[in-house]
């Protein structure tokens, strides 16, 4: 569910009907995060990355059925923990293997935001050997965030000779600890 513009978005005037597959402005992907308080997802959401929300339907007070949020040109969606229904959030799991990837124009400043706004830093922000500045957070509600900018163009032999030397050289992964933690 998403906005009623994009759910009922029709042809124009006098032209057949003909109801999108895909909602305009929603990608063939999206994110649909399970959060103990949802709710409060959105505020941290909005503080640490900038998300602004789009729709928001709540099943009780203070327990969301749905919300749809943007960050930068994409849509995310959230839902409250609902057990009985087979809806668990990555507290419960106690941890996810997920991560959602975030490019952002500066990823050192988005990840010291985030970091500010409540997040726990799992890595430090890098230079990587595919050509990104790059770390990782994990938000207040168990979901863990890559923050990303784009610095160097590199082609697919340059990329692989960096990942061998690192791999060579490296005593540990960079993202070694992310996975302890």
């Amino acid at each position: 569910m998403r906005t009623a513009r994009a759910m009922f978005d029709l042809e124009p005037e006098g032209a057949p009907a003909k109801i999108r597959p895909i909602p305009l402005g929603m990608n063939a992907v999206t994110p649909h995060l399970v959060c103990a308080d949802a709710l409060g997802a959105i505020e941290f959401y909005k503080k640490a990355f900038g998300a602004t929300e789009e729709t928001r339907l709540e099943m009780a007070p203070g327990k969301l059925a749905h919300a749809c949020l943007r960050i930068g040109d994409s849509a995310i969606f959230l839902v409250d923990e609902v057990p009985q229904w087979g809806s668990v959030s990555p507290r419960s799991l106690k941890g996810t293997p997920v991560s959602i990837h975030l490019y952002v124009e500066d990823a050192d400043a988005a990840q010291a935001k985030a970091v500010a706004a409540g997040a726990k830093e799992i890595m430090p922000v890098q230079e990587m050997f595919w050509g990104d500045r790059y770390g990782l957070v994990e938000d207040p509600y168990g979901h863990r965030w890559s923050v990303a900018t784009h610095v160097r163009d590199l082609n697919a032999e340059q990329i692989q000779e960096a990942a061998r030397q690192m791999m060579d050289t490296a005593s540990e992964c960079p993202g070694a600890k992310a996975e302890a933690s």
